[in-house]
């Protein structure tokens, strides 16, 4: 990296697109002692120099000027998912690491291809899944792949709000990313989903699906399923992961108490396995009530941690925890949601990007 002696170890950032997300990140950028935020990229310069004020970067209104800057290390991408492509493909060829917003693209033939540069040119590629960087998902990860809560047997997520119609893709592709990346990062390796079944609706007229439902066939006859929703009134996000031992439950709008591990649930009173058919339904099981405990968690901003986990993988040559692989996964799965709906429903296939 380059700079000055007190800065020598700070990457050097060109923020590209300063709308909604693109100022947050411009933010981090410029304040984490990991980097320094050098240039500010947006069509509309005004907007752009209003995110760069009091940072020091310079504005800019194409990205080619960041791209002929040879003391930019990194480029961070918060531009609409269907420019992602080019922008990325562009900052690798010219030797910049790259940080891009979710997904990582629109498709999955282009995510591949950014995946395969990023590799060709031995240069880090990291998607921007906030909330995995989140002290609750953190933790969550943590008493899942730790055996807390026992074998999985179901997740249950709700994100739903009265939010804006998006001009560019539908509500499946603006919220669900979000759902699906903290599932791809929580769940134990080789506990990955296999196939996906979505219905969609317009009952509004917008011209795309305002409202969406997933069901995701999970390993061992486990099941997850995540609803996304424009048209709420109420605004709602909750996670729910039931296990054979535990349940989880993560209510993100409740500062005081985000994440509940309850001590309930079913046992079975008898071996599935050693009784006839015919038999089971009569079969009694019994309920376990248990303590219930709240984990403390830290204060901390996730797109601090996003920043920080970005500057480690440059610095120390490594994948990123949610690297372009994991990009790939969730595309997997959005392109798998959007194939069904289109066959009213019809369960399909992951392609297995891996």
């Amino acid at each position: 990296m380059t700079g000055s002696r007190d800065d020598r170890d700070r990457l050097r950032v060109a923020v590209v697109g300063c709308g909604y997300w693109g100022k947050n990140l411009a933010r981090n950028f410029a304040t984490s002692p990991y980097s320094m935020l050098t240039w500010a990229v947006d069509a509309d310069e005004e907007r752009a120099e209003r995110v760069a004020r009091g940072t020091g970067a310079t504005v800019a209104a194409h990205v080619e000027r960041v791209l002929d800057d040879q003391s930019v290390d990194a480029v961070a991408i918060a531009t609409p998912a269907h420019t992602h492509l080019d922008i990325a493909m562009a900052a690798l060829l010219a030797g910049k690491h790259v940080l891009v917003e979710k997904p990582i693209a629109s498709s999955v033939e282009d995510g591949i291809a950014m995946v395969r540069a990023a590799a060709a040119a031995g240069l880090t590629l990291m998607v921007d899944h906030t909330f995995c960087y989140t002290p609750a998902v953190q933790k969550i990860r943590d008493v899942v792949r730790e055996g807390v809560l026992g074998d999985l047997l179901f997740v249950d997520s709700v994100r739903i709000n009265l939010g804006l119609v998006q001009p560019d893709v539908d509500v499946l592709w603006d919220l669900a990313p979000h759902d699906l990346s903290i599932l791809d990062y929580v769940l134990p390796d080789g506990f990955k989903p296999l196939a996906v079944a979505a219905h969609g609706a317009d009952p509004i007229g917008a011209g795309k699906a305002c409202v969406a439902y997933l069901t995701l066939t999970l390993p061992h006859g486990s099941i997850a399923h995540a609803h996304v929703n424009w048209l709420s009134p109420t605004k709602v996000r909750t996670t729910i992961i039931g296990g054979s031992k535990r349940t989880l439950i993560w209510d993100d709008l409740n500062p005081s108490q985000r994440l509940c591990i309850y001590d309930r649930g079913v046992d079975l009173e008898y071996d599935p396995t050693q009784i006839a058919a015919e038999a089971r339904t009569a079969a009694m099981v019994s309920y376990r009530s248990g303590d219930m405990i709240a984990p403390a968690l830290p204060e901390r901003e996730a797109l601090g941690e996003v920043i920080r986990e970005f500057a480690a993988s440059v610095r120390e040559g490594r994948p990123p925890a949610t690297d372009g692989q994991a990009g790939l996964r969730v595309l997997d799965l959005l392109d798998a949601a959007s194939r069904s709906m289109a066959f009213h429903g019809a369960t399909v296939p992951l392609r297995g990007l891996r």
